[in-house]
């Protein structure tokens, strides 16, 4: 677990950061171009934490299988996805409300719109998390 928790922490970090530097201090809304770098800068942080926590599992076992490195990378993904919904929950509870500008967000209750935010984030970060598992186990893995 402690390598999951650390490495998870990466992509976590990527998140926070971003959502406090453009959404508060800079205000950028959902209409802006600048969005589309969110997701790849999401994606491109939890490549890297899974890589760096399959290597050093690798490093301090000596070799790897490849269900170890899916394993280790799993998990990084799934503890990622659960601080990453940690985060958005007690920001929509105690900081400014920023789910108002998820896509549909005018039409649906809030209650709606907070539940799709946090399954879409949740599910999508475990699931390409795997498939990233996959391929960087399949690099790291013992031959």
């Amino acid at each position: 677990m402690k390598i999951g928790l650390k490495y998870a922490l990466i992509p976590t970090a990527t998140i926070i950061l971003w959502i406090v530097i453009v959404r508060l201090f800079m205000g950028v809304g959902p209409e802006s171009k600048l969005n589309i770098v969110g997701p790849i800068l999401f994606n491109t942080a939890q490549i890297f934490a899974i890589c760096l926590g399959i290597s050093n599992r690798k490093r301090e076992q000596g070799s790897l299988t490849f269900a170890q490195g899916l394993q280790t990378g799993f998990l990084i993904s799934l503890v990622y996805a659960t601080l990453a919904c940690l985060f958005f929950i007690l920001e929509f509870l105690v900081g400014p409300n920023l789910l108002p500008v998820e896509p549909g967000a005018a039409t649906r209750p809030m209650w709606q719109t907070a539940v799709m935010a946090f399954a879409g984030l949740f599910i999508g970060a475990t699931f390409l998390g795997l498939i990233y598992s996959v391929v960087v186990s399949l690099i790291f893995r013992k031959r």
